[in-house]
C-alpha cells in the first residue's frame, strides 16, 4: 500500500462514518439541531461535501458542474451547515457521493506532490500539495466525525465508528449508568 492510499483510506473511513451518523433515522433527527449553534447530522454531511468539492476540485483546476447554492447572495445564513425545507436527505447524500467521485479522481490523477492554490487561504499558505489537502480533509473530516458521534448519542445513544464497533468498553446499560453518575459526582467535588 502507498501513501496516498493509505490516506485516501482514512479519508473514506471519515466519510463511511459520516454516512452511517443518519442510518436508522428519521427525517426529524438527521436535521434537528443540538446544539446552540445548530449543529446537526444532515448539516455536517452536506457541509463536508461542499468543502471537500473545493479542495479537491478548483484548487487542482478541476471545477465541477455541481451547483452551491448556499453560498450564492440571499442564501439562508449558514445554508452550508444545515438541510433547508426543499433539500432532502436523498439529494444531499446524493451530492456527498458525487463529490467522493469527483474527489477520488483528483486523488487518483495526481501525485502526492501535484501543486494547487487554495484561493481563500492567506497568500503565504494558498500554495499547497495534493499531500497537504489530503490530510486537511482527513482532519477536517474526522473532526466533523467527532460532532456527528456526539449528536448522534445524543439522538438514541448510538456510538462508534460503525454499527457494531461502539470503542465503548464493556459496561452494560447499568455500569454505564453508574460511571456517569461518578463523573458527575468528580466534577461536583472539583467546582466546590
Amino acid at each position: 500500500m502507498t501513501a496516498k492510499d493509505d490516506l485516501h483510506r482514512y479519508l473514506q473511513q471519515a466519510r463511511d462514518v459520516m454516512l452511517w451518523k443518519l442510518d436508522g433515522l428519521d427525517e426529524y433527527d438527521v436535521r434537528r439541531p443540538l446544539t446552540p449553534t445548530g449543529t446537526n447530522l444532515l448539516g455536517l454531511i452536506k457541509h463536508l461535501a461542499s468543502v471537500e468539492l473545493g479542495y479537491f476540485g478548483p484548487t487542482f483546476g478541476r471545477p465541477s458542474d455541481e451547483p452551491l447554492p448556499w453560498f450564492d447572495d440571499g442564501a439562508e445564513p449558514e445554508a452550508d451547515m444545515w438541510a433547508t425545507a426543499d433539500e432532502t436527505r436523498e439529494q444531499i447524500v446524493g451530492f456527498y457521493r458525487r463529490v467522493w467521485v469527483h474527489s477520488d479522481e483528483t486523488i487518483a490523477s495526481r501525485d502526492l506532490d501535484a501543486v494547487g492554490h487554495v484561493a481563500h487561504w492567506p497568500p503565504e499558505r494558498a500554495e499547497v500539495t495534493l499531500h497537504r489537502i489530503l490530510i486537511h480533509m482527513i482532519a477536517e473530516t474526522h473532526r466533523h466525525a467527532g460532532h456527528a458521534d456526539i449528536v448522534r448519542e445524543l439522538i438514541d445513544g448510538a456510538v462508534g465508528h460503525r454499527i457494531g464497533v461502539d470503542n465503548m468498553g464493556d459496561l452494560d446499560d447499568d455500569g454505564r449508568a453508574a460511571l456517569h453518575a461518578r463523573i458527575e459526582q468528580v466534577a461536583r467535588d472539583a467546582a466546590t
